[in-house]
């Protein structure tokens, strides 16, 4: 009878898993990366399997899908703790690709690694995205868009799951993108604070920018991999006071309601704040601080989780701003 019960309980789960070539919302989505101070994922210095479970514990809460970004440890450390400690919640796998000269065999072992995990959780992958930024003109680890193709056909040869490219909407809007005709679909970012818009904007700007693509692209299904509001910000890149956890909240609602009403699959970025990129906006994305606190989108949520002292939380300014990156 048990085992009856397990093989109908997992034709239903395989039923029920979205199927990102289409379009549609699939349920809430978030980017997960779980660096907590004094891990980076550069130095190879991972989250621990203890760490990982308490974040997927939070995040099953409100989403049912979690994007990750390498064919690394940390994503088989996710993969291993949602199938055993049964979590639920579905991954958008990544491979991270880098075309600076002498990364070939971290593309390599990268790629690998991304499609053995693919193929030995194929329950839980929903897809592969092959690279993130390497197409967009300001990557700072640009492929050529033909050596992305070869990439992308590797993968689609070895996995049974569909395959896709996460890149800037600013390479996606382009009819002549060759790479459209070989995912399986679209993946595209739009960050309205990277454009300098503040709040009042950035929904307009993020359904422009989203509609851009579908228009050079028609009847292709496209996915936003990325797009989020900084809760805290520095330098001269953005809005004069842009970051803010009350714009953040605004932002969240509203796309996350837009992309509800208009069968819009959402990864948003992202779920917690990752100090190992520095002091500086790149490090406050999250909708939870570094300590797994709550932020102001996500307060009504997580009661639990609730910061201890004044309930929005202000960032000192670092002695040296960190460069900002597009």
């Amino acid at each position: 009878m048990r085992t009856t019960f397990l093989c109908v309980f997992t034709l239903l789960s395989s039923a029920l898993a979205a199927d990102l070539t289409v379009q549609k919302w699939h349920g809430n989505g978030v980017c997960y990366s779980g660096y907590r101070a004094g891990q980076n994922p550069q130095l190879n210095r991972f989250p621990t399997q203890a760490q990982i479970l308490e974040d997927l514990k939070i995040l099953e809460r409100n989403w049912k899908l979690i994007r990750l970004y390498g064919g690394d440890r940390h994503s088989q450390d996710v993969l291993e703790v949602i199938r055993r400690e049964k979590i639920g919640l579905k991954v958008l796998l990544g491979i991270w690709l880098d075309g600076r000269p002498g990364r070939e065999g971290e593309n390599a072992a990268q790629t690998a690694t991304g499609i053995r995990l693919a193929n030995a959780y194929k329950d839980i992958v929903l897809a592969v995205s092959v690279g993130n930024e390497v197409l967009v003109s300001w990557s700072d680890h640009k492929l050529t868009e033909e050596r992305a193709i070869e990439y992308v056909a590797q993968v689609k040869k070895a996995v049974t799951c569909p395959v896709t490219v996460a890149d800037d909407s600013l390479y996606w809007r382009q009819p002549q993108a060759k790479l459209a005709d070989v995912v399986d679909f679209i993946t595209t970012h739009t960050y309205p604070m990277w454009g300098r818009e503040d709040i009042d904007t950035a929904m307009p700007s993020t359904i422009k920018n989203y509609e851009s693509v579908r228009k050079a692209h028609p009847g292709k299904t496209v996915a936003l991999g990325e797009a989020g509001w900084a809760s805290y910000t520095v330098g001269e890149q953005h809005a004069p006071r842009a970051g803010d956890e009350q714009k953040q909240k605004r932002y969240y609602e509203e796309l996350t309601a837009w992309a509800k009403a208009n069968d819009v699959t959402v990864f948003y970025f992202e779920a917690f704040d990752e100090p190992w990129k520095g002091t500086g906006t790149e490090s406050h994305w999250g909708l939870f601080s570094e300590g797994r606190k709550a932020k102001l989108a996500m307060r009504t949520l997580y009661p639990d989780l609730m910061p201890a002292g004044p309930t929005s939380p202000s960032y000192p300014p670092p002695a040296a701003p960190a460069k900002e990156s597009q």
